[in-house]
């Protein structure tokens, strides 16, 4: 199997050892405490399920800047975007040693983590913009990932962390949530050798379901992970439950049985692009998959990114040496009329617009909503049935 990134094995920093585990929600409830934001909240779910190996914590600041500039902390351990935790406040935990780090996003504000701390630095002015345009290319405050990196505050306290819990992504999806050490266990136990993966934060129409038996087709593999983001998400988007129903029901219906997975993870959107899409093939590659699909607009928000970006800085910017996983570059998927079937849109120079099957985003919306059916074109007609049950239960 395809070694993690930068080293041997996994490191998941989540204390699975029971009598461990015990003794350190003890020694929890005895630390200085911290409720933490919610996008460090998910570094250390990440962190946890050996998503982020081989990262002991979080980093310090002259790491985080590092890597913002040259995707590498200042030891030259590769990593795509900083991972910091960053507070309003050090106030309640200034000069301690070891300390509990709260989760933001469940009732009752439980310990998600014992940290080490290493420091805790304000951060200025001059290197949160720093960072913002390295890692999101933009500083308008008007981008999702740019709005809320910056609204965690200016403190940042790094240090090792030891993983309790995995907030709510175990309790609300126990289905789907998958750490990179289960999925690493059950691409063995299915026998895949060859893995292609599949990001995801939205349903799955015809075209994606299309482009995953497409790459399996091309790339000869065994295996296809569709890995659909759990975490929070900017609003209007489809929430995980829904999203998770529909693509469940599209790979029953539509794929060979022992070929699919259907899995997710504890993250919170970045909306960053093509740094974001690193990260992805990033932990892609720590999960087991040896090949990871990026289409246009990977993780992007708006027009704020080339359509290929997201798979330009692969060539120009991630050191040939960084990651083994290997990108599977896709153009725009669309049904041509002229084939009857799905194609990508750049392998058919015949075609003009007007003979592929077209629909936006916001256009889909409203017909789901007025209980309106896309074309089987678009749709798997189950997979549309989910959805305008969704829409129809907003009112």
């Amino acid at each position: 199997m395809i070694n993690p990134v930068g080293s041997e094995t996994l490191k998941p920093l989540f204390v699975y050892d029971p009598d461990s585990h015990h003794a350190l929600m003890r020694e929890a409830e005895t630390l200085p405490s911290v409720i933490i934001s919610s996008q460090a909240a998910a570094n250390a779910v990440m962190l946890g399920g050996g998503y982020f190996t081989p990262l002991p914590g979080f980093m310090n600041v002259a790491d985080a800047i590092a890597v913002a500039e040259g995707m590498r902390t200042t030891d030259g351990l590769f990593f795509p975007v900083p991972i910091l935790c960053l507070l309003e406040s050090a106030n309640g935990i200034a000069g301690a040693k070891r300390i509990a780090l709260r989760d933001p996003n469940v009732e009752g504000n439980p310990v998600l983590a014992v940290m080490d701390v290493e420091a805790i630095e304000q951060v200025s002015d001059a290197q949160m913009a720093l960072m913002t345009e390295k890692v999101y290319r933009t500083s308008d405050p008007e981008h999702p990932g740019v709005q809320t990196f910056n609204s965690q505050g200016r403190f940042a306290v790094s240090g090792s962390i030891q993983v309790l819990h995995f907030s709510y992504f175990q309790d609300d999806f126990p289905d789907t949530f998958r750490t990179a050490v289960e999925i690493r266990n059950e691409i063995a136990e299915r026998g895949w050798k060859r893995v292609v993966a599949f990001q995801t934060r939205n349903p799955m129409h015809l075209a994606h379901e299309e482009l995953c038996h497409m790459a399996m087709k091309r790339l000869d593999c065994d295996g296809l992970v569709i890995h659909m983001l759990l975490g929070k998400l900017k609003p209007g988007d489809i929430p995980a439950p829904v999203r998770d129903a529909a693509i469940r029901k599209m790979v029953e219906l539509y794929f060979p049985p022992n070929s699919a997975m259907v899995t997710g993870y504890g993250f919170d959107m970045l909306y960053a692009g093509p740094r974001e899409a690193v990260l992805h093939a990033y932990f892609r590659q720590n999960m087991g998959a040896t090949h990871f699909i990026i289409g246009r607009d990977h993780a992007g928000v708006g027009d704020y990114y080339g359509a290929f970006d997201a798979q330009t800085i692969f060539d120009e910017e991630v050191p040939a040496d960084a990651l083994q996983i290997e990108i599977f570059k896709a153009d725009h998927t669309a049904y041509s009329k002229k084939l009857n079937r799905v194609v990508m849109m750049s392998e058919a120079p015949d075609h003009s617009k007007d003979d592929f099957v077209l629909l936006s985003g916001t256009k889909v919306r409203e017909m789901l909503g007025n209980g309106i059916a896309p074309p089987p074109e678009f749709s798997r007609p189950e997979v549309a049935q989910i959805l305008m049950d969704y829409y129809r239960s907003l009112g």
